[in-house]
Formats: C-alpha cells, structure tokens, sequence
C-alpha cells in the first residue's frame, strides 16, 4: 500500500520524532521512518495510531487518486516569489473532532475582520506547548478569553488580548483551553 505519512506530516511540520512520541503507545522515529517509507508492514493499528498522532483521519495517510492536497506552485520570500527547487504538497485545513472554530468580527491585533481562526483543544498535557501561543479559554457566564498566553502558574493562566493597550487577563482553572492553528485568511 502506498502510504502519505511523510506528507501529512511534513505538512503538519513534524518531524518523524514528533509522531513517534505522540503515538499511543509511544514508538521511535526509525520505526515511523520505515513505515512512511514502506520498509515496514503498515498494518491498520500502525495506520490508526499515526492518523491519531497527525491529529487527522487515518483515510487522509493513505494514498487514492483523489487526494486532497494541493501543490505548492511558489514560495514567498523577502526578495518576493520564486519558484520551487522541489516539488511540495500542502494539505488544506480538515474538520477533526478536537477543533473549533473562532469567526473575527472587527480587525484587533494581527486578526482581520472576516478571519477565521482554526483551534486545536488540547488536554492538560499539552499545556506546555501552548505558552506563548494565541489561545481560546472559556469564563463564566458563556464569555471567552483570547489571546496570547504568556504565563501559567499552576491552574492560573494569564493572557494577553491582542491590540494595542489591552491589558492582561488571568483565568483560573478553565474547563478547556484551544490553541490557535490555522488562519482563513479571504483575500
């Protein structure tokens, strides 16, 4: 079976060793290596496991006529656009059971009206990884706060709203916290 691990990670920006820690139970990058590559029996468990990893439905890693990936044609640099030394694919953003969405309705800090701002909840385990991230956290009363977390102290977490002057806010123990992924950007 001709498998897409390497390009939905690659375009998930992980390397082989980030997969294999986030596999349940973890695994090693070489073992990951071989299966992207074949060298290895991709079983269904090994396909289920990786899908889980790459946060994406295990369907998206294996290879159909019809996949949903789009070719990159240019890259974007400082000197503007250039074409390619290789050819790469990208995956368009997919609905997964753990994102939400946030709809901008007023331009504030980098966020234009009309974005649409793609967020990951994740569990407490993961909370390292979102410090200095852009996050969603819920308050009471079906209010929310957003912005980028800056500092966490235990169940404390104090988020800095973007725009110009806002001030800190700190949330104690929130239900969930999401971090921002994606942004839809219309042109």
């Amino acid at each position: 079976m001709i498998n897409r691990i390497r390009d939905v990670r690659r375009a998930r920006n992980m390397t082989l060793d980030d997969v294999a820690r986030r596999c349940d139970p973890p695994t090693t990058a070489q073992t990951i290596g071989r299966l992207e590559t074949g060298t290895r029996t991709l079983s269904l468990g090994w396909l289920n496991r990786i899908a889980a990893a790459l946060e994406v439905e295990s369907n998206a890693l294996v290879s159909t006529a019809a996949a949903a990936d789009l070719p990159v044609t240019a890259l974007l640099a400082a000197d503007g656009a250039r074409a390619l030394t290789k050819a790469e694919r990208v995956l368009p953003p997919a609905p997964h059971e753990a994102l939400i969405a946030m709809r901008v309705a007023a331009s504030v800090g980098e966020y234009r009206s009309g974005d649409v701002v793609w967020l990951r909840r994740i569990d407490q385990t993961d909370l390292p990884s979102a410090l200095n991230r852009d996050v969603l956290v819920p308050r009471p009363a079906g209010r929310f706060v957003f912005g980028r977390l800056i500092a966490r102290d235990g169940g404390r977490m104090q988020i800095l709203p973007p725009g110009a002057g806002t001030r800190q806010q700190v949330v104690s123990d929130p239900a969930w916290l999401a971090v921002a992924e994606t942004l839809i950007r219309p042109l």
